[in-house]
């Protein structure tokens, strides 16, 4: 399966993220990519107060009904890394979406984790202040075999990747607006973490730069294998980047260094 990783620098303006999602969709298309995977937050970030009157309902709002003709139209999964869902006045849902080539809406899932941080004299986030968290995972039949997805701070809590692979994920969704403090510090040792003790393949779409005064993000979108290589990384700036995805890889690792059958789990009950 080829597959396309978009990195973006999404900003207030919700037309222009749209006409620049399109572009590197039908660039994609071109390439023959069979789904492209898009950043959290892909269609606007901005101020705090903003947030809740740029959120949309799913799947009747402006966002979705734009990514299901162009699924279509293209004939490829789009996996849609995040956009803000409706929920009531005061917050919405951080949620990721699955649309399928005939441009059906096919999984949604609303991020359980939510970036609730505050690193000394660096810098602070709320994001429980305008967003509810969801309470389920959710799985997605692909051609090429099943895909858990997450979104962002999502990383960080490595059961529910556990949860996956033991559902039979052989992909990982983790699209980011990871910070370019902790994206240098973190971003890729935690995904790689998720590729090897999982034995999948992990997608992970970022965004990259200042979007918002005061928040630069950090980029370094990549495909990683269930080896822990990195075989695809986006450049520095907004564009796509490629890569094949190989069952043959899952089979290997998994058969090589069967951990996933190895596990123990009627010793792990004493532990909270």
């Amino acid at each position: 399966m080829k597959v396309g990783v978009i990195q973006l620098n999404t900003k207030w303006d919700k037309k222009e993220n749209l006409d620049t999602i399109k572009k590197y969709v039908e660039e994609a298309a071109a390439e023959k990519a069979e789904l492209v995977s898009l950043p959290e937050y892909c269609n606007f970030m901005g101020e705090e107060k903003d947030k809740n009157k740029n959120a949309e309902e799913i799947p009747n709002g402006e966002t979705t009904q734009e990514l299901m003709k162009l699924a279509k139209q293209h004939e490829m999964y789009i996996h849609v890394g995040s956009i803000l869902e409706k929920k009531d006045e005061e917050k919405s849902y951080n949620t990721s979406l699955m649309i399928d080539p005939k441009g059906e809406l096919v999984a949604k899932y609303q991020k359980i984790h939510l970036f609730d941080i505050e690193i000394q004299g660096v810098s602070k986030y709320m994001e429980s202040n305008t967003i509810e968290n969801g309470q389920k995972p959710q799985m997605v039949e692909l051609p090429f075999g099943k895909a858990g997805l997450s979104i962002c701070y999502d990383l960080r809590f490595p059961e529910l990747y556990r949860g996956y692979a033991l559902d039979g994920a052989d992909i990982l969704f983790i699209p980011a607006a990871f910070t370019r403090y902790t994206g240098m510090l973190h971003w890729e040792p935690l995904l790689r973490a998720r590729a090897i003790e999982n034995q999948c393949y992990v997608i992970a779409a970022g965004q990259f730069g200042t979007n918002v005064p005061g928040k630069a993000c950090y980029g370094n979108s990549m495909v990683i294998d269930p080896w822990g290589t990195v075989v695809s990384r986006a450049s520095e700036g907004v564009g796509i980047t490629y890569a094949n995805l190989d069952k043959k890889l899952i089979e290997s690792a998994r058969e090589s260094i069967p951990s996933l059958k190895n596990r123990k789990p009627e010793y792990y009950d004493s532990l909270q």
